[in-house]
C-alpha cells in the first residue's frame, strides 16, 4: 500500500494547479465523472492497473475513454500521470485527498454526521448552519445512518467528535446507576 503522504502529493499538486489556472470547477467535475465511471465499471480500473496489459494498451484505453468522455487537458494529463506512475488504482484515495485540499483552500471543513434515521433536507441544512456557526467556517456535511444510535446524532469534524446519540446517553445512565 502506498502511504497517503505520497498520494497526497499528487492530490495537492493538482489542487494547486487548478486554483492557479482558475479551472477548479471544470477539473473537479471531470474527476467526479471519472470517479463514477470507475465505480460503475470497476473492471476498467483493474484493467488500467493490470501488470498483464502493456503500458501502451493502457494509455490507448485511457485516451479512448477521454475521447468518449472529454475532460480538461489538466485532468487528462493528471489521469495519465497516475497511470504512468502506477497510481491509477489509488484514484479514489487521491480524489478524496484532492477534494479535502480544495475544501481547505476554500475555507470549507467537512463533517461526518451519523443519524439513527435518514434526515430530510431541512434537518441537514439546520445541522450545517449550526456547525458553521460553531466552527465559524463553512461546513460541508456528509450524512450516514446507523440505527444502533437509537436516536440523536454524532458529528465528527477532523479529530473532534460530538456525540448526542441516545445510545451514549443510555450508556452514561447505566454507568451512573452501576456506580451507585
Amino acid at each position: 500500500m502506498i502511504p497517503s503522504a505520497v498520494l497526497g502529493k499528487y492530490a495537492r499538486s493538482l489542487a494547486e494547479i487548478v486554483f492557479e489556472e482558475k479551472i477548479e470547477e471544470a477539473v473537479t467535475g471531470d474527476l467526479k465523472t471519472y470517479r463514477e465511471i470507475f465505480r460503475a465499471v470497476p473492471d476498467l480500473l483493474q484493467a488500467l492497473d493490470s501488470p498483464a496489459l502493456p503500458r501502451e494498451t493502457k494509455i490507448k484505453l485511457l485516451s479512448e475513454l477521454a475521447a468518449r468522455y472529454p475532460v480538461n487537458p489538466v485532468t487528462s494529463n493528471f489521469l495519465h500521470v497516475l497511470l504512468q506512475n502506477n497510481r491509477i488504482r489509488y484514484f479514489q484515495e487521491v480524489f478524496d485527498i484532492y477534494i479535502k485540499s480544495v475544501n481547505e483552500h476554500r475555507g470549507v471543513i467537512s463533517a461526518l454526521v451519523t443519524a439513527a434515521a435518514p434526515l430530510n433536507q431541512q434537518e441537514v441544512k439546520d445541522i450545517e448552519d449550526r456547525l458553521a456557526a460553531m466552527m465559524q467556517k463553512m461546513v460541508k456535511v456528509e450524512i450516514r445512518t446507523d440505527a444502533s444510535l437509537l436516536g440523536g446524532i454524532t458529528v465528527q469534524i477532523g479529530s473532534t467528535s460530538f456525540d448526542g446519540s441516545i445510545r451514549t446517553r443510555l450508556a452514561e445512565i447505566r454507568r451512573r446507576l452501576a456506580e451507585n
